[in-house]
């Protein structure tokens, strides 16, 4: 099948659209927003749901999980930068220090008293189980 592209003939900006897209053009700074992200799957079943979320080189006192009704968030700081010494300029750095947040909804509300979290080898994982009374309930129409 046939890729069909619209093409806007008075537009300026597609001409230039794929050479400001290599990566040859764009400051390395760009790329720093993906690296501190809290990358996480979610499971369910019956009972609970399953947590896992990636998160290397933070020690597990600078993490932080809060639990509100069905609401779960993360947060971490990670510190991974290196004193300098020298009087030299970094061309690229990779190395960082900052915060990462993660916020999201369940379909149900946890309860919070028989939570886990484990932290092992860069992984976060969390263990919410349902709160019973979380579920759905019929009214009598009076």
């Amino acid at each position: 099948m046939a890729n069909i592209t619209r093409f806007d003939p008075l537009s300026f900006d597609e001409p230039f659209e794929n050479f400001f897209r290599n990566a040859f053009w764009r400051p390395l700074a760009m790329e720093s927003s993906k690296r501190m992200q809290i990358k996480l799957d979610v499971e369910e079943d019956d009972k609970q749901f399953t947590v896992r979320a990636d998160m290397p080189g933070v020690s597990k006192e600078n993490i932080k999980v809060a639990l509100d009704g069905n609401q779960v968030s993360i947060s971490a700081h990670i510190s991974n930068s290196t004193e300098k010494k020298d009087n030299g300029n970094f061309v690229h750095r990779e190395r960082y220090e900052g915060d990462m947040y993660r916020s999201f909804s369940l379909s149900q509300a946890v309860d919070k008293d028989k939570a886990q979290a484990n932290y092992r080898d860069g992984v976060l994982e969390l263990v919410l189980p349902k709160r019973a009374d979380a579920g759905q309930r019929e009214l009598t129409i009076q």
